[in-house]
């Protein structure tokens, strides 16, 4: 066998990197530019800081950390989703029992 064995999943090339990159300071600047501007309301302000960040963790899942969301990247996909799932659900649980523990101390 060789030592450059290479497994199935594709590890991208530099053009996808440099392309992921690109995206992701684009994705950056954009809040960073309406915040220090001060040119939106604090709704319009929200409103695209959010959709900005929706879109970047799209573009880092699939140029840095290559999920494919096509057929043949189906098992890593729902993979990710089941962590993420699990993931909110520790946090937002254990946040909700800290508060309600917090009520109970007070009364």
């Amino acid at each position: 066998m060789s030592q450059h064995d290479h497994d199935a999943h594709s590890h991208g090339s530099v053009s996808s990197y440099v392309v992921g990159f690109v995206l992701s300071v684009i994705l950056t600047v954009i809040p960073f530019w309406a915040v220090m501007t001060s040119a939106f309301d604090r709704a319009t302000l929200f409103a695209i800081i959010v959709v900005t960040a929706v879109v970047q963790i799209v573009v880092h899942l699939k140029y840095f950390l290559h999920l494919n969301f096509t057929k043949e990247g189906k098992i890593d996909t729902l993979s990710f989703i089941f962590t993420a799932i699990v993931i909110v659900m520790v946090v937002a649980l254990s946040v909700w029992i800290i508060y309600e523990s917090v009520l109970m101390m007070m009364y």
